[in-house]
């Protein structure tokens, strides 16, 4: 909801050479060639010695000299050329040097952050609890938005975590759920634990996944970045650049993959909104963002949100922003 914690080179043609022609004959040409352009090119070599008297300033002639086989290098003591160093301009998908790609994502741990509970509505005074958030003091959790036909925000966002948790399984990437409603917990976890459970594992990214509560005719998502805060346990400063490159890599990809735009009711259009009053942000200490991924109290988005198909290509697109982040 809004205001919760949801919320080497080409070979030479064959048409090049004569068929007619044995191998053999071919080669024997080629080294009586070289054989007889050997003295001639010695001979230009020493009369460029002679004529520059062996001057070394920039004024003096540019040589050539042939690079030695490897071969020939070894046998005649010569270094062997290094190689060429690799172009910057490598086709867009390769591996940069350091590792990207599958290598990038090995050994990673990603944190998803199912928001709600689909039990919590049955527990509302466990819920209502205040923890500390550390900037001040909340409630442990809320119920979360439905649609209105009652599809609810917490079934939405566990549905979303589990087919992204599949995505990026299959990436090689470790995944931990801070929770799975209906199994281990009949509510919860409470935020200050969501919090902890993601700083516990070490996660290189926590995505929190949300549905929004807000009027009709309110449409698209947008990405809630941390504030700068700090005061008891919250100190969000060492977190703040890493998480909004977290927090645009998934907002555009989003965007790609599912088609929705940025929220038109707030972040002016941008997708991207900053807030210091989550739990969830404030006690984190690792790159963490929510996702509202569209409003539930609209048609148009309630639709998008309550169609398998949509719900998967979200996961994909949070997935994709998740890997592009990581380097992957």
């Amino acid at each position: 909801m809004r205001y919760d914690e949801s919320s080497p080179p080409l070979p030479e043609s064959a048409s090049s050479i004569s068929p007619d022609r044995p191998w053999y004959a071919r080669r024997s040409t080629l080294v009586v060639a070289a054989a007889a352009l050997a003295p001639a090119c010695l001979a230009g070599w020493v009369l460029t010695e002679v004529l520059s008297g062996g001057a070394s300033d920039d004024s003096r002639p540019p040589r050539i000299v042939m690079p030695l086989s490897a071969s020939a290098a070894a046998s005649s003591g010569a270094p062997t050329p290094a190689p060429a160093p690799v172009s910057a301009s490598a086709p867009a998908g390769s591996p940069a040097p350091g590792g990207t790609g599958a290598n990038a994502l090995a050994g990673r741990t990603v944190v998803i952050d199912p928001g709600h509970n689909t039990g919590n509505f049955k527990h509302t005074t466990e819920i209502n609890r205040q923890v500390d958030i550390g900037t001040n003091r909340k409630e442990c959790d809320t119920t979360g938005t439905t649609t209105n036909s009652g599809y609810m925000e917490a079934e939405f966002s566990m549905d979303v975590s589990r087919r992204l948790r599949t995505v990026l399984e299959a990436k090689g990437l470790k995944v931990v759920l801070t929770h799975e409603a209906g199994k281990e917990r009949p509510f919860g976890p409470c935020i200050d634990e969501r919090a902890r459970i993601g700083n516990e594992a070490a996660a290189d990214a926590v995505v929190s996944v949300h549905a929004d509560g807000v009027s009709a005719g309110s449409r698209g998502f947008h990405v809630i970045l941390p504030a700068k805060v700090k005061g008891g346990g919250a100190d969000t400063a060492k977190i703040i650049e890493p998480s909004r490159q977290l927090g645009e890599r998934i907002a555009g990809n989003f965007a790609r993959t599912t088609g929705s735009t940025p929220a038109n009711y707030l972040g002016s259009g941008t997708g991207l909104v900053v807030r210091d009053d989550l739990g969830g942000l404030n006690l984190s200490t690792r790159p963490k963002v929510f996702i509202e991924c569209g409003n539930m109290r609209d048609a148009k988005d309630a639709a998008q949100l309550s169609s398998p198909e949509w719900r998967q290509k979200a996961a994909q697109g949070i997935a994709d922003g998740i890997v592009g982040f990581l380097g992957g």
